[in-house]
């Protein structure tokens, strides 16, 4: 008979093994086939922080798929209504079919994404723009597919005469009761909807979430309640049947659903099952050192709308910064590849007077493989990457700088950099550019606009083709992106003794005495004076930049271009001469403040 110690350790394996990838429990903790509120509320988190950080494209799709779903719902109400007379509770039987298929197939149901997002947002962990705009493309979805279910209804001869006369009945009937009415009637259905979304994190198999899933939606049409995705697919099949304008049923019928659901499942059931958990509510191996939360501006006016809460694994948290070191954030996927980039950034910190390198081992892992981790593979990661790391730390301590290193496991990884970077207050942060996977997986990372215009340090992107610094060019057009390039040259040319040339181009010949002056005043503010001046009359700024790279080893370049990143990641870089010429090239971009117009449509 096992030990008291044994038993308990026992125990502890076997917690940390039934809790899934995301930290939310797998097993109740005081009886094993149920959870305490804590317990529903981390696994509805840990849900919603997948729903918000979806891509746009897939949440779209999957919510047009749910509004077609309840086409299923308007058919066979509609057809058990016509043949058992309408008897009230025959013909609602099989009403919750459609939210079967679309609550256990994992759609997008805007009534269902009342009580997920909210309590995410109710934590500070995404805001409230995050909020609407998720509610925004779910609610859009829906009524896309809804449209479509009810164009397939009325034009492609499913239903039977009778059925047809009862489906138009269903949507007058909603058109013709009193708005107040309405309203009421459907905020006590969103009351229904979002504790079905409650129940169902708290039960643990499928025949237990069907039976709620089912009873929950009988009690709709029993009760003569109203949903708005079924009310705005019947209300359609009406207009399309030719009895009804658009106005008056989103007016008199569709918006009061609308409003109802929403209130009903917002405050009855959301902020009710909030305020009933306790503080432990976030406990989970998740959040082991992360400190995610919104500012209070952030989460009102979404300042980081859209990052996820946590990521799988994050070692950053233990690390302890001194505010007085100039940090350097050098994110790198993999260790054994990427040291000269970690050369590249002790060179810049060696500078400084007192600096701190980061090195961030980013592991990218799909969000369908990460779900299925557990915190055994956590360790296991972990483990592994720190002895991948073991060469790196060698590598930096032949440098006189201060260093540390973590661990970043994430489906979102080019997103974590942007999150690290603000969070530790980094000053600069150096990267490769190539075909890794940080740079693969930022392409599809859903808040990559808003990230890479809203930088909250200087960046540094080296496209590696050896770390020669014997020969530097820097185009100069001045702007705050040059004054960043000079400070990156004059450091490597006080380490290394580089010769740098400046190089300026103008239009036409009458203008280069202009240049000249022009880059002469710049490298006197700059303290490059030794620097060679080059000043190329022909206005093709690619072209000359392509002549002058054939002599140097290395191109520092971020004069030409604004939103540099976002132009990197989407391959939309306005020269081409970048990726064809055959030195190194150091990309630079510094954070400037950007209207809203220029956001929008720059």
């Amino acid at each position: 008979m096992p030990g008291p110690d044994q038993s308990d350790g026992s125990e502890e394996v076997r917690d940390a093994v039934e809790r899934s990838r995301s930290g939310a429990p797998a097993a109740g903790a005081v009886v094993r086939d149920r959870f305490s509120a804590d317990e529903v509320f981390q696994r509805i988190v840990a849900a919603a922080d997948e729903e918000l950080t979806s891509g746009k494209r897939e949440l779209l799709f999957s919510a047009i798929a749910a509004g077609f779903a309840i086409s299923i719902t308007v058919l066979l109400t509609a057809t058990l209504t016509a043949t058992t007379n309408e008897h009230p509770v025959l013909s609602a039987l099989l009403y919750p079919l459609g939210f079967i298929y679309i609550i256990i197939g994992g759609y997008q149901l805007y009534t269902e994404n009342t009580l997920p997002p909210v309590a995410l947002t109710l934590e500070r962990l995404a805001s409230i723009p995050t909020l609407f705009r998720h509610w925004s493309i779910v609610l859009t979805g829906n009524f896309i597919g809804g449209v479509i279910g009810a164009a397939v209804l009325a034009w492609g001869g499913v239903f039977s005469p009778e059925a047809a006369t009862a489906a138009i009945h269903l949507g007058e009937h909603g058109v013709e009761t009193p708005w107040w009415s309405v309203f009421f009637k459907a905020t006590f259905a969103g009351l229904i909807v979002a504790g079905v979304v409650w129940v169902e994190y708290a039960a643990q198999d499928t025949i237990s979430r069907v039976v709620v899933v089912y009873l929950a939606f009988l009690a709709i049409p029993i009760g003569d309640l109203f949903h708005v995705v079924t009310s705005f697919t019947e209300m359609f099949y009406v207009v399309f049947a030719g009895e009804l304008s658009v106005v008056t049923g989103m007016i008199e019928f569709v918006l009061p659903v609308l409003l109802g659901n929403t209130i009903g499942g917002i405050t009855l059931v959301t902020v009710v099952n909030y305020f009933q958990t306790s503080e432990r509510r976030l406990d989970s191996i998740r959040l082991e050192g992360a400190d995610r939360q919104l500012s209070i501006r952030e989460w009102m006016l979404g300042g980081l709308a859209g990052q996820s809460y946590v990521p799988v694994i994050d070692t950053t948290g233990s690390i302890v910064f001194d505010d007085s070191n100039y940090r350097l954030l050098v994110p790198i996927a993999n260790p054994r590849t990427e040291s000269r980039l970690v050369d590249l950034a002790c060179t810049l910190a060696s500078q400084k007077e007192s600096a701190m390198v980061h090195v961030v081992h980013i592991v990218q892992t799909p969000s369908q493989i990460s779900q299925q981790y557990d915190a055994g593979q956590h360790h296991q990661i972990v483990d592994e990457s720190d002895q991948l790391l073991e060469n790196v730390r060698e590598q930096i301590s032949q440098y006189d700088v201060e260093y540390e290193t973590s661990t970043v496991v994430s489906p979102r990884s080019f997103e974590e950099i942007f999150s690290i970077a603000k969070r530790n207050q980094t000053d600069l942060v150096v990267m490769e550019w190539g075909n890794n996977q940080l740079w693969n997986a930022a392409r599809t990372d859903r808040p990559l606009k808003e990230l890479t215009s809203q930088l909250s340090c200087d960046f540094l992107v080296f496209k590696n083709r050896g770390l020669d610094a014997s020969r530097i060019l820097l185009p100069i057009a001045g702007g705050p992106d040059s004054d960043l390039s000079g400070e990156i040259a004059r450091t490597l040319q006080s380490t290394v003794g580089s010769e740098i040339t400046l190089l300026h181009i103008v239009d036409g010949a009458e203008n280069r005495d202009d240049g000249e002056q022009f880059l002469s005043n710049w490298a006197a503010e700059h303290e490059l004076q030794d620097a060679a001046i080059t000043v190329d009359d022909s206005g093709d700024v690619e072209a000359a930049i392509g002549r002058e790279a054939t002599n140097h080893t290395m191109l520092i370049i971020g004069s030409i271009e604004r939103g540099l990143l976002s132009r990197l990641v989407t391959s939309t870089l306005y020269f081409d001469v970048i990726d064809e010429i055959d030195c190194s090239v150091l990309l630079v971009e510094r954070p400037t403040k950007r209207s809203l117009f220029r956001r929008l449509f720059q």
